[in-house]
């Protein structure tokens, strides 16, 4: 794994040396070891990563479809080469437990091989022109990219977040400059390191580690033609209202839904939701946060979902059992109880959990609430922690009402046996998607991806983001 930690910010190709500058500090989450420390970008050398993204958008904007397509594959042999460094590093800066570091490596590598793919199928279309004054014309549109992409990615998903941004810009024919996520930022600077070993021109990617005002600054630079960004919905609000006249895509948060209906199979959902709810601290933005239960089966599915919660794994993320392992700071872990007292202190109850698992290392334990209204944190935020809510609602539409209660829209999920339910909660679900028989958390990375409400603008899932990428250019002779 030491041989992916790189010190420095990339840009014009290569890992930048810097003389005494602020820095940050990177720490592994479970044992609190140094893995290094980075020099933060500062204003002196902000303008030579701008004009890196926009020389490498000349070059990169005119080399082949094909070209491009082989780029990408080779990144996506030298990632798998690697894989086993790659996730160890995730598990250490992220406190990812090494099952889901693992299967993020996996996805990373398939979401650059399928970008490797939709560059070869960027094109356009043949638009109908033979009636009224265009007979005896032909039209059709070819899409560019738009310019520069300045890309944020959060912690969580430290490498195949970043990639959600990175290989669609690339396939595009666009450069990119990514901010990399504070808390994790190694695992994004080793990924540079790869594109660099592939052959990638100077300052078609680049990745910097920055404060707040040269974040903001950043988000303003008219320079850049397209800002995506993926994390808080506070934040990522905020900074669209920073962007300008610049295309924006937001991938934000959620409080994800789940209603079992009793028609389900309940053994099978209450093994999805505990883990969808749960997993990685439930640190996830379409982390199960919500269930509703039908009345008919309250009891039956209460008793199996609190005994599939009790038998998860806490504790030391290295170890393969572990489902639920450190939160990413000591200030998450915090929050997390704070929002807990304050349920409690309303009148919620406290199911299982409720407490810290080691506070040493900010782990906490499956929390599940009960008792709990729209008033109250738990329910109406994002509580990014391994907390879950459980309430009993009398039927199926009144489960569809209380999924609907959210100011969020990003991902619900029912369970049932009746194909007439599905088909109603796709129809009348507020969401960007709705999963049947199968927990919140699903995601592949080519499928369109993204919310509605506070969850967000536009789409990711790698075709998608090409498209949100580039622009469609009209012909006609």
């Amino acid at each position: 794994m030491q041989h992916l930690i790189n010190q420095g910010n990339f840009y014009n190709g290569a890992f930048q040396k810097t003389g005494p500058v602020n820095t940050i500090a990177v720490f592994d989450k479970y044992s609190s070891v140094q893995l290094a420390a980075l020099a933060l970008l500062d204003e002196t050398s902000y303008d030579e990563v701008v004009h890196s993204a926009i020389k490498g958008f000349k070059i990169w904007s005119e080399k082949s479809a094909g070209e491009r397509s082989n780029l990408l594959l080779r990144v996506a042999e030298l990632l798998e080469n690697d894989a086993a460094a790659f996730a160890e590093l995730i598990v250490r800066e992220a406190g990812k437990p090494i099952q889901f570091a693992q299967i993020e490596v996996q996805r990373a590598v398939q979401t650059l091989r399928c970008a490797s793919q939709e560059t070869l199928r960027m094109g356009g279309e043949i638009v109908p022109m033979d009636f009224g004054i265009g007979v005896g014309k032909i039209a059709q549109t070819q899409r560019f990219p738009r310019g520069p992409v300045l890309g944020f990615s959060p912690f969580n998903f430290p490498l195949n977040l970043a990639l959600h941004k990175i290989a669609p810009a690339l396939a595009s024919g666009c450069s990119i400059v990514m901010k990399a996520p504070p808390q994790a930022p190694l695992s994004l600077l080793a990924l540079c390191s790869l594109f660099q070993q592939a052959g990638l021109p100077e300052g078609v990617l680049n990745a910097v580690v920055c404060d707040n005002k040269i974040a903001a600054r950043l988000v303003r630079d008219e320079r850049f033609a397209v800002f995506s960004f993926t994390g808080s919905d506070a934040v990522g609000w905020h900074l669209k209202s920073l962007a300008g006249k610049k295309k924006v895509v937001l991938e934000l948060g959620g409080n994800a839904g789940v209603y079992v209906d009793a028609s389900a199979n309940l053994e099978d959902a209450a093994k999805q939701i505990a883990r969808s709810a749960f997993m990685y601290a439930g640190q996830v933005c379409i982390a199960t946060q919500r269930i509703f239960v039908h009345a008919a089966v309250e009891q039956d599915f209460k008793s199996v979902l609190m005994r599939e919660v009790e038998a998860l794994g806490s504790g030391d993320p290295m170890l393969d059992q572990t489902l639920n392992g450190p939160m990413i700071s000591q200030s998450a872990f915090e929050r997390c109880a704070n929002w807990i007292d304050e349920a409690k202190a309303a009148g919620a109850g406290v199911l299982l959990g409720g407490a810290p698992f080691d506070a040493s290392r900010n782990i906490w334990q499956p929390t599940l609430l009960d008792g709990v209204d729209i008033s109250m944190k738990v329910w109406n935020d994002e509580v990014f922690a391994p907390v879950a809510i459980l309430d009993t609602v009398r039927d199926f539409d009144a489960g569809i009402s209380k999924l609907n209660q959210s100011r969020f829209g990003l991902q619900n999920a029912v369970f049932t046996d009746s194909v007439q339910q599905a088909k109603t909660a796709f129809q009348q679900l507020k969401s960007g998607s709705v999963l049947i028989n199968s927990a919140p958390g699903f995601r592949m990375d080519h499928m369109p991806y993204g919310g509605i409400k506070d969850s967000g603008e536009g789409l990711e899932g790698i075709r998608y983001t090409m498209d949100e990428f580039t622009t469609a250019r009209l012909l006609v002779w």
